[in-house]
């Protein structure tokens, strides 16, 4: 127990519980732990364990079919003998929300108003605590803006949402988190959707400020990585439990529970490279049979013999000097007038059996070169040819008859399913549509297959994507891209909303997938760490360019460019 006048929050015995037409969901059961004054305090977990409807019970933003049967949390920001924040009103909660302590959401865009520009509403929250005209409001939010380190603060006041990065937005939704210089600021995955770069950048910021303004932050995220960089002390919950906590460091060296060490070694390493990722289960079951888990290593020899083979084969597919660019500006006659190149003069072989790994930040032109190598965007100008064969000469009935051999596994795969179809309906389709199998009935079993093959089963056949995890969501897209039995598959990151447990999954999954059915991928991410995992070679966009291409482990330890090595610096790594 930590000196009296040192806590700034309690959190004692709280358990939260949800009503659902399922019946009673116990979201959070007996939480206790306490948050010292100018404290880092890390939550841990995968999605469902509670970490973020415990922060929310602190916010008082718990939804309406929201219970507490018991607990309570005692707040020391206004009166050293605390107050129970659970008996407050919701007038009282009002009144200390932003002031008292505040909360960074895990998604900007849709956090911040898409109606208001960024400025008005930065400005709102600072009136709503200080008795200050619009025009004071304004300075003090141009200053935030500055502290938070945002390019050209006029021009993001008077942006909208939309109009400025994921990057920006975060910064944006921090300067109205401390806008009113809160003791406690709650951040919830405020880095899960951002490049490392950008990530790296936020983290230095939210660290500089919180020592600067003499803040407690409670930091939650599913990434270990990340609290190894942040916090001093780290909760580690799972399915609503408080499983194990204390020091940050002496955590990470010395686990005790189980499900800490599987959330450590379930992260793709970036100096070795086991033939299977381990997952949480390895360790929960490990516990259970009083059995190690061992993983089995990829070594620097069987790599080679392997990329011997592999290089020595023709490529599957040629790309050569491919540009594509999108119209951004038109005159009153509709002729364009501005455009932005977002692949300029791509050059690259992928050949069979290879995971080539392709990244670098948001805008660097990944994912549009992942699509006009499938002819889903139209190039400007240069070549891709898969199997001999040139895609853009193709007329529009045979690249549709080719789509068999070249499928895409999205990075939502919640919009790219369709809502009113079930699973088995949405994997059925294009192989009715293809005519792979000679009667429906046939196809049907196919699916079935599949679904068993990614780890779901029959039984999941009739139901719709909202009744599924996001893991969950991904393993059915797989199945989807592999009904046509493809034989080159691009992977537009297709993991990077997973949790860190669920990821490892998947990774595996598309590996064995490969070894299987004998696939070719091209692997797109941010995440250096994982492509490093997954890929035979790397290609690094940025801006657009192709500026660095490398065997995998050749290009992680002795990178040529400085954007190379910037981007393996930022990778958060465990102590």
């Amino acid at each position: 127990m930590h000196p009296y006048q040192d806590k700034l929050l309690h959190v004692n015995h709280l358990s939260i519980h949800f009503r659902t037409e399922e019946g009673e969901v116990r979201a959070v059961e007996d939480l206790n732990f306490e948050l010292r004054k100018g404290e880092v305090l890390g939550i841990v977990g995968e999605s469902g364990s509670g970490k973020s409807v415990s922060s929310l019970a602190i916010m008082g933003l718990l939804s309406a079919n929201a219970s507490i049967p018991q607990g309570e949390i005692q707040f020391y920001g206004r009166k050293a003998e605390g107050e129970n924040l659970l008996q407050l009103s919701e007038d009282q909660y009002q009144s200390m929300r932003g002031k008292e302590f505040s909360m960074i959401f895990q998604e900007p865009m849709t956090s911040l108003n898409p109606v208001m520009c960024c400025g008005d509403q930065v400005v709102e929250a600072i009136q709503l605590h200080q008795k200050l005209s619009y025009s004071e409001a304004k300075e003090q939010c141009l200053q935030w803006f500055e502290e938070v380190q945002l390019p050209r603060p006029e021009k993001i006041f008077k942006s909208y949402p939309h109009e400025i990065s994921g990057g920006q937005k975060q910064r944006v939704m921090i300067a109205m988190a401390i806008s009113s210089k809160p003791k406690l600021l709650i951040a919830d995955e405020p880095t899960t959707a951002l490049d490392v770069r950008v990530q790296k950048t936020i983290l230095d910021l939210l660290l500089q400020l919180q020592k600067k303004l003499g803040m407690s932050m409670i930091f939650i995220t599913h990434d270990l990585g990340v609290i190894a960089q942040v916090a001093q002390r780290v909760l580690v919950m799972y399915r609503g439990q408080l499983v194990e906590q204390g020091e940050v460091k002496q955590i990470f060296k010395n686990p005790h529970q189980a499900y800490t060490q599987g959330l450590i070694h379930c992260r793709p390493s970036t100096e070795q490279r086991p033939k299977q990722l381990a997952t949480i289960d390895h360790f929960l079951q490990q516990e259970q049979q009083k059995k190690a888990f061992v993983p089995e290593y990829i070594t620097n020899e069987m790599r080679q013999q392997q990329h011997q083979k592999m290089y020595a084969q023709p490529p599957l597919i040629t790309v050569r000097n491919l540009s594509t660019s999108f119209i951004t500006a038109r005159n009153w006659l509709g002729k364009p007038t501005q455009e932005l190149k977002a692949v300029s003069d791509v050059s690259f072989e992928v050949y069979p059996g290879e995971t080539l790994g392709l990244v670098g930040e948001s805008g660097c032109g990944k994912t549009t070169l992942g699509r006009s190598l499938l002819q889903m965007i139209e190039s400007k100008s240069g070549s891709v040819i898969y199997n001999n064969i040139d895609l853009k000469a193709l007329s529009d009935k045979a690249l549709r008859n080719l789509r068999k051999e070249i499928q895409i596994i999205f990075q939502d795969p919640y919009s790219s399913l369709n809502p009113r179809l079930s699973v088995g309906e949405a994997i059925l389709e294009p192989m009715l549509v293809h005519r792979i199998y000679d009667s429906k009935k046939e196809a049907r079993a196919k699916v079935i297959e599949l679904l068993e093959r990614v780890n779901l089963g029959e039984q999941h056949y009739h139901r719709y994507p909202h009744e599924f995890s996001g893991g969950q969501r991904q393993r059915i897209v797989i199945a989807r891209s592999l009904a046509l039995k493809p034989k080159f598959v691009v992977c537009d990151e297709s993991v990077s909303a997973l949790d860190v447990s669920v990821q490892a999954q998947v990774l595996n999954l598309l590996n064995e997938l490969k070894q299987d059915f004998g696939l070719t991928y091209v692997f797109i991410s941010h995440d250096l760490s994982v492509v490093k995992y997954m890929s035979d070679r790397i290609m690094v966009m940025q801006n657009g360019n192709l500026v660095e291409l490398n065997e995998a482990d050749q290009l992680y330890h002795h990178p040529q460019m400085e954007y190379t090595q910037q981007l393996i610096e930022a990778i958060p790594r465990v102590l």
